[in-house]
């Protein structure tokens, strides 16, 4: 497939982004500081995809519409916390869903051929799945796989400042309204063990959630993508937010002599 996406395509779809976020910078400080923190993300995630995209050798016109699917992959998270006050979709709505569907109803990509609709609309339907269908056009598994990677690669820079940081004046939304309790749970260990991402529905605490994001690089599609998280340490960041066992640093151990 012959990605065409101008300058100009791109240009367009950023102004349509700034003016939709921006309407929803008013009112309660908590809601316009997590509205600021998805504005942010999505920011850095564009330049990441970038960083991927230029390692890989793509076009101008490729890093184009790579740009514009990292730049769309998560415009339902501002409905959804103005909505429903959390980033938690089983206790709101799917937000890649809800994105699709401000898209298509806001006409965002009209100006676009269908196919480039359909791979950028597909792309981000897919980036929170926990894993991508085998059966799609090899093009849009490349896009997905760029987004992912781009993705993880800032949440993980999200998470570990968060971690890291000396107050630690909770942010709720951003843990996913999880406690922080003691322990974790074997479901969790049990698919990093097996290589595996963590599924959602076992996890149970904040230290729970931890474990889920260092086993995200067990998803990671390509070699730049895993020497960026190398260099950052975000590994390493994540285990120093653990607690102090022999069982997890079993696991950590087991991860890094597997990626």
């Amino acid at each position: 497939m012959q990605i065409k996406v101008s300058r100009e395509s791109l240009a367009e779809i950023k102004n349509w982004f700034s003016d939709y976020v921006d309407a929803f910078k008013k009112g309660d400080p908590e809601i316009q500081e997590n509205i600021e923190l998805k504005e942010d993300h999505t920011r850095r995630v564009c330049k990441e995809i970038l960083k991927i995209g230029e390692s890989l050798g793509l076009t101008e016109e490729e890093l184009n519409m790579a740009e514009i699917i990292a730049l769309l992959h998560d415009v339902g998270r501002f409905e959804q916390y103005a909505r429903y006050r959390t980033f938690k979709d089983s206790k709101s709505e799917n937000h890649a869903e809800l994105g699709v569907k401000i898209i298509e109803e806001k006409e965002v990509l009209k100006h676009l051929n269908d196919d480039i609709q359909d791979l950028i609309i597909k792309s981000i339907r897919y980036h929170n799945h926990p894993t991508l269908p085998g059966e799609e056009r090899e093009s849009l598994l490349f896009y997905s796989r760029l987004l992912r990677d781009a993705d993880k690669l800032d949440i993980w820079k999200v998470v570990t400042d968060y971690y890291s940081r000396q107050d630690m004046k909770r942010n709720t939304a951003l843990e996913l309204e999880l406690p922080d309790s003691p322990g974790y749970s074997e479901e969790v260990v049990r698919d990093l063990k097996n290589k595996k991402s963590v599924h959602m529905k076992n996890v149970r605490n904040l230290n729970d959630f931890k474990l889920l994001q260092a086993g995200w690089v067990f998803d990671i599609n390509f070699e730049p993508s895993l020497e960026m998280v190398k260099q950052r340490r975000y590994l390493e960041k994540i285990r120093e937010a653990l607690p102090e066992t022999t069982e997890i640093d079993e696991i950590f151990e087991f991860i890094n002599n597997n990626t």
